[in-house]
């Protein structure tokens, strides 16, 4: 049994009441959610695959692809766009070469611009596999990098 069956069968009520909570537990064991376990998940409630992508993807919350070794997050709060988060972006864009939602093509890195990080005393705020960089700035995005990268060694 893989781990979405092992995930499923937690969930002892069978109904659709069941699936934001239950998606959130795929995605919070592997990562994402994959085109098979959208395919599980329809199966065990009995509702077409494409009834529980479209939730889905109305959700910010959820991804459909596998995030990097180092997944990068960048607050575009109202606090840490007035201080410059775009430019924090552009200088990450520049470096990694990707956009929000994406993956390095080697899967190190992945990036995910969201609409509040929760540390608006420190803005901005980038964090990087749950680790917070507060009151960064454009010329710091190659130096966090290169740490970062270090770490993977």
């Amino acid at each position: 049994m893989g781990k979405t069956e092992e995930i499923l069968n937690q969930f002892h009520q069978v109904s659709r009441d069941v699936l934001i909570p239950m998606l959130q537990a795929v995605q919070d064991e592997c990562g994402y959610l994959s085109e098979e376990a959208i395919e599980k998940i329809g199966s065990h409630l009995s509702l077409p695959a494409s009834k529980i992508y479209g939730l889905a993807t109305f959700y910010n919350q959820f991804r459909f692809a596998p995030t990097g070794k180092f997944h990068i997050q960048v607050c575009n709060g109202s606090a840490c766009h007035l201080d410059h988060s775009i430019s924090i972006l552009k200088e990450l864009f520049k470096h990694l070469g990707i956009r929000d939602g994406e993956t390095t093509r080697d899967g190190m890195f992945s990036l995910e611009v969201l609409a509040c990080i929760g540390a608006c005393g420190q803005s901005p705020v980038i964090a990087i596999n749950g680790v917070y960089y507060p009151k960064v700035k454009a010329g710091m995005i190659k130096d966090i990098l290169e740490i970062t990268k270090l770490k993977s060694s």
